[in-house]
């Protein structure tokens, strides 16, 4: 049984910004990855081996990697069309996971990957085009269904599903199969995109959505055949908690995002007795990432449970507000879950790259 210790992130403070969302943070993307580095065969461990040191690095494994596409947010596209990785001053703490990557070459990579995958598709969250690829980290579907199917709304041709597919294509060395808009030049930008996406898949909040009137009440986007952007809660981004401390912006979905501490960055020995024990996914691994996307949308539903919503007042940063039946109880559940998925997401991924190079 996984260790429950109470650790819900509810005392960091973020800015409601549904383009910075990253499931598990980079903390829970190297627990993932560390997870699955140790679960892979040698087979896959001598692929992923040569894939991810060409040329110019040496020592980076999946836990270094999987946060690469988090890295790329740092990617911006000028005035002038031009597109640059800038480091944010103020936050020099952002840079952390993404020191793997700061050689000339993998900046590089990072703003040739940010400029192909830009505008195929028009992501305007806050008003202002963010780059198609920030939309390859999530689904949206809505609580009141239980299983993925791409006929729902909140999905879409460039979602965190149809992304995974595409890359698993690509380290199959098979095309991309259509109507996927994704450029994805080689295996390296596969294996780095899936070593990130797989954890992604595993986050609640990234998979299930809840879609709210005026009032807080749940409404069916599958009804009204669209998402409507004014009850769209942007997968608990435009969420508040009801428990936070005044004067701070805490959303659902970064709560969600925080992993227990106690796990530091890495694999421990409880999530690697979890993750050996997870369940062998059937069916060939292209269909994978949507059987996966279903179990994900179920544990959405605990993820969501005993919660109620109302309106914020202004100038609140979010739509609405979230309290709990027993706050003590929520957390303790939210942690659990966390290590599941956590260890869930590292015995996935090896499964995945283990069946690709057998």
């Amino acid at each position: 049984m996984l260790k429950t210790v109470v650790a819900f992130g509810w005392l960091v403070v973020v800015a409601l910004n549904p383009t910075a969302a990253s499931a598990w943070g980079y903390q829970g993307h190297r627990v993932v990855g560390a997870i699955a580095d140790q679960l892979l065969k040698p087979a896959a461990k001598a692929q992923v081996q040569q894939i991810l040191n060409e040329v110019d690095e040496r020592g980076i494994d999946l836990r270094k990697a999987a946060p690469w596409p988090d890295c790329v947010k740092s990617v911006v596209r000028h005035d002038d069309g031009r597109f640059h990785y800038e480091v944010d001053p103020d936050h020099l703490e952002f840079e952390v996971p993404c020191t793997p990557f700061n050689s000339a070459r993998e900046r590089a990579r990072m703003v040739d990957y940010a400029a192909r995958n830009w505008s195929t598709c028009s992501y305007t969250p806050d008003g202002f085009e963010r780059g198609c690829h920030n939309t390859f980290h999530f689904v949206d579907i809505a609580l009141q269904r239980s299983y993925f199917d791409r006929n729902f709304q909140g999905t879409n041709p460039h979602d965190l599903v149809a992304t995974i597919t595409a890359a698993i294509a690509v380290l199959q060395g098979r095309p991309i199969p259509p109507p996927f808009p994704f450029s994805i030049k080689d295996k390296k930008e596969a294996l780095l995109l899936l070593a990130h996406l797989i954890g992604d898949l595993h986050q609640p909040l990234h998979v299930g959505a809840v879609y709210l009137d005026a009032n807080g009440k749940l409404v069916d986007p599958d009804t009204a055949h669209k998402v409507d952007p004014d009850t769209d809660a942007i997968g608990g981004n435009a969420i508040q908690d009801g428990v936070a401390i005044p004067f701070q912006a805490i959303n659902l979905h970064h709560e969600w995002d925080d992993i227990p501490p106690d796990l530091g960055d890495a694999a421990t020995g409880e999530l690697m007795d979890a993750a050996k024990s997870v369940r062998a996914s059937e069916g060939a691994p292209e269909g994978w990432p949507a059987a996966w996307a279903t179990d994900t949308l179920l544990v959405a539903h605990d993820a969501f449970k005993s919660l109620s919503f109302k309106p914020t007042q202004p100038p609140a940063q979010a739509k609405w507000i979230v309290t709990y039946d027993n706050h003590t109880d929520y957390l303790q559940a939210a942690d659990a879950i966390k290590r599941k998925q956590l260890a869930k997401g590292g015995a996935r991924l090896a499964e995945l790259l283990n069946a690709i190079w057998p």
